[in-house]
């Protein structure tokens, strides 16, 4: 039975006392949550690098905190470490962790750029060798951790570790858009389980580089609508034609409740339910039929123990391609029948752009600032809706709702498929209802 620590499984409620966020919209909880609440728009021209010959020229970056430029591995160290700051701030808790630490990341390499450099002092190859073989030879020459360290993107977890005094091996995941959502279900199930009696959910991305765009724009995924960069990003609407890359980051410290309880600490939400499916349908695609989908879904919701009835908010993936909204839309259908109609849907990937790895935890950050505020986030750019996916998106302004439990979708390439149910603080089995 549930008690006021523990779910209607018996297991410990998992409360989450902590949270820190940096998306293009800004630095922190309240800069980002301000910025949201307006409908403002973090997708710009990019700067970094030149884009004269790429279809697309615009992304979600993070130009406002200092950030190496060329160094994808290093920027989304960055990035995390300063959420992570910022959430154990807000929990009252040391920087001694003591917990472990589960970080999604982008299974990122070294530029071409830094390739062919190495590569022009490589020591002699055999004829024929390509530009790949001339790095190797370069890298076991020339032997330099420093540049190891930078270009091995486990390494983040290593150093996040190490900064914070986390407890045992940081594991990293990677499990394409689903990641940051992951993290998360295996911080949760850690504490479920007994294994912690605290645990650190990290995301992080800062892969946008020109070698990151090219390899999107080959399959075709990205918006090309780069005229106007802030409409861009267009989530069920007709005239979506792809995502837009961008960056940020996303940390949650999570306690059992008791626990929690115990010390007094501010808590912000809970973790009620998590699941994952992966159906293996193709290397980048989802199946069109949405199955996997309507199975993460509902396989959440059982965890957590609700009735598809008592959600009152979807956060969606919501990409703004052509495929996957269609897709989520028909999953989403499936799960929750002819009340889809009245159930409230935003993607916060209008404003921010996808942040590929950090996207489900970010959106989960949205999420629980949202049912603890009574504010659903809009959906901006929604002026044309598809019409073949009549949803109650919440559309282009915020709308005032109490809500007490939101699902959070991250349905990643290759059929990653992730949801997170989370809570409003008040909303414990045997607590106020």
């Amino acid at each position: 039975m549930g008690s006021i620590y523990n779910d209607d499984q018996g297991r410990p409620l998992v409360a989450v006392t902590g949270m820190g966020l940096i998306t293009s919209l800004g630095q922190g909880l309240e800069e980002n949550w301000a910025a949201a609440c307006e409908g403002r728009s973090g997708i710009s021209p990019i700067t970094r690098f030149p884009t004269d010959f790429l279809r697309t020229r615009i992304a979600g970056t993070v130009d406002f905190v200092p950030l190496p430029a060329f160094n994808p591995v290093e920027r989304g160290f960055a990035l995390a470490r300063e959420t992570v700051a910022e959430a154990l701030g807000a929990s009252g808790l040391r920087a001694d962790f003591g917990g472990p630490l589960f970080l999604a990341a982008s299974p990122v390499e070294p530029e071409w750029e830094a390739r062919f450099a190495l590569a022009d002092r490589s020591p002699p190859v055999a004829e024929g060798a390509t530009a790949y073989d001339r790095f190797l030879a370069a890298m076991r020459e020339r032997r330099d951790p420093i540049f190891h360290d930078a270009a091995a993107f486990g390494t983040v977890a290593e150093r996040l570790a190490d900064k914070f005094g986390t407890r045992g091996l940081p594991v990293t995941v990677s499990t394409a858009c689903a990641s940051g959502a992951t993290a998360i279900q295996l911080a949760v199930e850690a504490i479920r389980q007994g294994r912690a009696d605290r645990a650190l959910a990290v995301a992080t991305e800062g892969s946008i580089t020109a070698e990151a765009l090219i390899r999107f724009q080959l399959l075709s995924a990205l918006s090309t609508q780069n005229g106007d960069p802030a409409r861009a990003s267009k989530p069920f609407s007709c005239e979506r034609d792809g995502f837009v890359m961008a960056e940020g980051a996303a940390a949650l410290v999570l306690e059992p409740l008791a626990r929690a309880a115990s010390r007094g600490a501010k808590i912000f939400g809970y973790v009620r339910g998590c699941a994952d499916k992966a159906d293996a349908f193709h290397r980048t695609r989802s199946s069109p039929d949405g199955i996997p989908a309507v199975e993460t879904m509902r396989a959440a919701l059982a965890d957590a123990g609700l009735h598809p009835d008592e959600i009152g908010y979807v956060n969606a993936h919501g990409t703004s391609t052509p495929e996957n909204d269609k897709m989520e839309y028909g999953a989403t259908s499936a799960v929750f029948g002819g009340r889809l109609a009245d159930l409230p849907v935003s993607s916060n990937k209008s404003m921010i752009g996808h942040t590929i790895s950090a996207a489900g935890a970010i959106e989960a950050v949205f999420s629980l600032l949202s049912v603890g505020r009574n504010t659903l986030l809009p959906t901006i750019n929604y002026d044309r809706p598809d019409p073949a996916i009549p949803l109650d998106v919440v559309p282009n302004v915020r709308r005032s709702m109490e809500v007490r439990h939101v699902l959070s979708n991250s349905f990643g390439f290759g059929g990653q498929n992730a949801s997170l149910v989370l809570s409003r603080a008040d909303q414990v089995p045997g607590g106020p209802t």
